[in-house]
């Protein structure tokens, strides 16, 4: 699957989650994880970029979109790693009784929403 920009999508099932001795981990595969570390090393040129405008003092309006632009990005990492997260660590965790997981995807996603 691709995003309108041409970036592609992994799927979710790309993802998977484990607990060991009370710490929980994600198991990305390499193709979701070299996704992710791409959108975050574009993100992280983005905002080096928007550090040089306010340098060179560059217009407001200017700064202001390369700002919306970058928060749409983490918004796209966000969202990718909320599907995986819901399509298996959520599942798992609820398939295995622990149904306070709920709680915590709410806690989450109200924060993502902020």
């Amino acid at each position: 699957m691709t995003e309108g920009n041409g970036t592609t999508i992994p799927h979710a099932s790309d993802h998977e989650c484990c607990s060991t001795e009370g710490e929980r981990k994600s198991h990305h595969s390499d193709k979701m994880k070299g996704n992710l570390v791409s959108r975050l090393n574009r993100i992280e040129g983005q905002i080096r970029g928007v550090k040089g405008m306010i340098e060179r003092d560059t217009y407001c309006d200017d700064v202001l979109n390369q700002i919306a632009a970058i928060q749409s990005a983490l918004n796209g990492v966000g969202k990718l790693l909320l599907e995986g997260h819901m399509k298996s660590c959520v599942i798992e965790r609820i398939q295995a009784g622990e149904s306070e997981v709920i709680d915590e995807l709410l806690i989450t996603v109200n924060k993502l929403m902020k």
